[in-house]
């Protein structure tokens, strides 16, 4: 086996393979060729090929999304690294362990007119869970340095290896214990293509040491004040499938004095559980006795725990009827997204339930009963009204989602998609996933893609026309499996800012809002070798998707175009309608 000749390099692949990062994304260059050199030489290391650093970055985030493991991308230096931030933002506000590994210019090239250097050290400072600057090697081009850097030589190589091992077992320790990004930073100085038969480096690796557990000695207070509610909330964000144990879910589920609101992206399913939230808070905000209802509605306690909450209209709603508890369940962090934070329970989910459920007792109440016969009289009117609409987005995502095969995992772009995909019931055995932690647009089909890499299951991926043509070049790989699908909604621009407020039927607010563009999603298919399949009515669509699961040899793209004039007022109309 092959190794590189520079310390730095084998240092980083040694603890890499010590800490079990397995995965390895690679986009091609010539500063990182000691780190490719080291990763693709290493049978353990399943390394992977993306050109495109932004798309290279989310491909990783995918696979780290279902493996909840580090997974490496790797990248030369210069503006490459700036292309993996989209993705370390995402990573850092879903936390999920992408660890960054970039190859840098020694310190003396910086600022100097050297090509293809930037000051690469702390880039992320701010999104970050750790940044790793690891020292430069002394006893490679040992004449440069003292050409160019003398001042270098005052540390010794042992020195620097013990500093760069210390800088290492931190950042992997910080990825693998909190979930959060990590940056490693390292330097390297020409040769960069030199090899060893042997490996010259010895590295220092430490064990992980558990995360520290805190707020188990308040969970007794808390159940006395949950205990003496009447109205208890239980709000729920972006959630892992399988994540909660049942019987826990249940016994919320059977007290008459908790309502439990789960989001799609929440992974819980329980047939008292609330699962349209918009559904629920429109009408009030519609109705003659909104101070009434919206009181009725206002929590004792709100219990919090999962990702972020899609749903604006329950924040908003929070934040102006503030719980007089509100507690949040997390290992990691927690945020005051209702203004109203009391208790951070520094804890695995089931570690508090564990301890929670043993001293909690349902409590007799009508907060339950109230709230569930209004949902139950919004999904009739819900059902009317769908059979009442013409063709648009709303009717595409009702057959869509009523058609999904059993098992599959389903990976949702933002923007409309995510909102729409919130009014309706999906099957429990679906696992959904979208990128939540920033909610952007950028990188949701490279996601998408590298989330299917290890999946059981396949994969369908629901999307925008916007989305998917911003994320182009994920499609530009060779991993895409023959059973990956994706649906485009084709509104023919941004259709969400038609439903929001500042709405014009002016050609500026088409052109720099909308942003209308007459691109051809089967263009793209031809160029990425997808099967394409089309639908323009809710018969061609339900025609186009009876055939759309079968098997395949090559990955398939549905385009569903719909009326960009339209959608909008359907879908105000439907709250409308419910209220």
């Amino acid at each position: 086996m092959k190794y590189s000749s520079i310390p730095a390099a084998q240092t980083v692949v040694a603890h890499c393979k010590s800490k079990g990062v397995q995965n390895i994304v690679i986009s091609p260059g010539s500063r990182n060729a000691p780190l490719i050199l080291g990763f693709t030489e290493d049978p353990y290391f399943n390394c992977f090929s993306i050109v495109d650093e932004r798309c290279a970055a989310f491909f990783a985030l995918g696979i780290a999304q279902q493996l909840r493991e580090p997974v490496a991308v790797v990248c030369t230096s210069g503006s490459a690294l700036l292309n993996y931030y989209p993705a370390v933002s995402e990573a850092f506000y879903s936390d999920i362990p992408l660890l960054v590994i970039s190859a840098d210019r020694p310190s003396y090239k910086i600022d100097v007119g050297d090509g293809q250097t930037i000051r690469q050290d702390d880039v992320f400072h701010r999104h970050i869970g750790y940044s790793a600057n690891l020292k430069q090697d002394v006893n490679h081009a040992k004449d440069r340095i003292e050409r160019y850097a003398p001042e270098l030589l005052k540390d010794t190589q042992q020195d620097i290896q013990l500093y760069n091992d210390d800088e290492l077992n931190k950042a992997l320790e910080k990825a693998i214990t909190t979930g959060l990004p990590v940056h490693i930073n390292v330097r390297f100085e020409e040769p960069l293509y030199d090899t060893l038969q042997q490996a010259s480096v010895v590295p220092s690796t430490h064990k992980i040491q558990e995360p520290e557990i805190k707020g188990i000695e308040h969970i007794s207070e808390c159940a006395e004040i949950w205990n003496a509610s009447s109205k208890k909330m239980v709000l729920v964000g972006v959630n892992d499938p399988n994540k909660v144990e049942q019987k826990f879910l249940d016994k919320l589920a059977n007290d008459p004095s908790v309502i439990v609101f789960t989001e799609t992206t929440s992974n819980l399913h329980h047939a008292n559980f609330f699962s349209s939230i918009d559904s629920i808070i429109a009408p009030i905000e519609k109705s003659n006795e909104k101070e009434k209802l919206f009181t009725a509605l206002r929590p004792d306690v709100l219990l919090t725990f999962g990702g972020l909450i899609v749903s604006k209209k329950i924040k908003a709603f929070l934040r102006e009827y503030k719980p007089r508890q509100h507690w949040h369940i997390d290992a990691v962090k927690s945020y005051n997204t209702f203004f109203s934070l009391s208790h951070h329970f520094k804890m695995d989910v089931n570690t508090f339930f564990g301890n929670f459920s043993e001293e909690i007792k349902g409590v007799q109440s009508e907060y339950f009963s109230f709230w569930n016969s209004k949902q139950n009289a919004y999904e009739l009117k819900r059902k009317q009204y769908i059979q009442q609409i013409d063709f648009s987005d709303m009717l595409a995502f009702q057959v869509i989602s009523e058609n999904i095969p059993e098992n599959y995992q389903l990976q949702l772009a933002n923007s409309s998609t995510v909102r729409y995909a919130q009014l309706f019931d999906l099957k429990p055995s679906l696992k959904v996933f979208c990128n939540r932690g920033t909610s952007g647009i950028d990188g949701s089909t490279s996601t998408a893609i590298g989330a299917s890499i290890y999946s059981e299951n396949p994969t369908l991926f629901i999307t925008g026309d916007l989305s998917f043509l911003y994320d182009s070049n994920g499609l530009w790989n060779n991993y895409v499996r023959p059973d990956f699908r994706i649906i485009v909604i084709n509104n023919d621009g941004g259709g969400i800012f038609r439903i929001l407020p500042g709405k014009e039927d002016t050609s500026k607010f088409e052109r720099f809002f909308e942003t209308t563009h007459n691109l051809q999603v089967r263009k793209y298919c031809e160029t990425f070798n997808f099967e394409y399949l089309f639908s323009d009515s809710e018969k061609s669509l339900k025609f186009a998707i009876s055939a759309f699961y079968e098997p395949s040899e090559r990955p398939r793209i549905l385009e569903v175009s719909t009326p960009r004039l339209l959608n909008d007022k359907i879908l105000l109309g439907y709250f409308d309608f419910i209220s």
